[in-house]
């Protein structure tokens, strides 16, 4: 595999160095701080050097940075450290998240970012009593003891302007021994059935609940076993609803974080006879009522869009369009 500046990568079984299985189980386990600097010394490499390779590609880092990184002073948390620590992966050449997988969720900041306790999932939605009650129906003892480190979405607008599907993938880590399965909530304004729910990879459909007067789904989605604390999953999963004619989605698709996404990448792909007037991205923090972030998006030749957010949450992040007349549902 090749990266961004041309050069292969190289994983940690390469590294020809003493320490090489530390390194290994480093990253596996972490902490973070003993990670890097572990990495570092097998790359024989002085902060200074790190510090210039970063700098070819693009990176503006201090080695004051670099240094309070690798002794757990900082740590890696706005949207400019964690890409500059996706280079930093490659140039020591480590797997790609094998660093970033062991920061965990963002250190609270400020007083809106200090809950008492985590949030409960159905805290961000509008109607929270109705998802509290499907949750009950399945078992959510999992999802605290999962991180986030990246999810895509790949959202398909069909030629009427309805959504058609949702592919899903997710990278999840163990914080704890046990996880066995992910808990997913799911809601398509204007449908009229139930959206059908395909594990593809690395899971299957366990418990639904489903709400009859809206056709809201909560399902759990079943790991291959359970896993053990610091390990990773690559999950994926597909939506695919009724139609045609597909619900109208509310001309939008928006994810609900309850806990920190390190990485979100959400891409939005019209059928030629359903390119929209205008895409928006959006984004709301926990405990704010509107979009306080909003950005235009331009269509590429292919017929769609993408937003990446980084160290994202709690919150919702999203976008929306507005549809030619001749395919708006009012």
């Amino acid at each position: 595999m090749t990266n961004a500046a041309g050069q292969a990568n190289t994983s940690v079984e390469d590294i020809d160095t003493p320490g090489r299985g530390d390194l290994t189980q480093l990253l596996t386990t972490g902490p973070f701080p003993e990670a890097l600097r572990a990495a570092i010394k097998a790359s024989r490499l002085s902060l200074d050097r790190v510090q210039h390779r970063l700098a070819l590609r693009g990176v503006s880092i201090s080695v004051a940075t670099l240094s309070y990184w690798q002794s757990g002073r900082r740590r890696p948390e706005r949207p400019e450290s964690l890409e500059a620590l996706r280079q930093l992966e490659a140039v020591l050449g480590v797997p790609q998240s094998g660093l970033s997988a062991l920061l965990g969720p963002p250190r609270p900041r400020g007083r809106r970012c200090r809950p008492s306790s985590l949030m409960p999932i159905d805290a961000l939605w509008d109607c929270p009593e109705r998802v509290a009650s499907l949750l009950a129906q399945v078992d959510t003892s999992s999802d605290s003891r999962l991180g986030r480190i990246s999810q895509h979405d790949r959202c398909e607008v069909a030629s009427d302007g309805g959504m058609k599907s949702t592919r899903v993938t997710q990278i999840l880590r163990a914080e704890q021994d046990g996880p066995d399965r992910y808990v997913a909530v799911f809601e398509t304004e204007g449908a009229t059935e139930v959206s059908r729910l395909t594990a593809l990879r690395n899971c299957h459909v366990g418990r639904t609940a489903i709400d009859p007067t809206t056709n809201m789904l909560v399902a759990e989605l079943m790991f291959e076993r359970p896993l053990a604390r610091g390990e990773t999953l690559i999950m994926e999963y597909q939506l695919d609803n009724p139609g045609p004619p597909y619900p109208a989605g509310n001309q939008c698709w928006a994810r609900k974080f309850r806990v920190p996404v390190r990485e979100y990448v959400l891409e939005v792909r019209f059928a030629p006879a359903a390119l929209p007037v205008r895409c928006q991205q959006y984004s709301m923090l926990a405990g704010e009522e509107v979009p306080a972030r909003q950005r235009n998006l331009t269509l590429d030749r292919s017929g769609g869009v993408h937003a990446v957010a980084l160290g994202f949450g709690p919150g919702v992040f999203g976008i929306r369009w507005d549809l030619p007349a001749r395919l708006r549902r009012d």
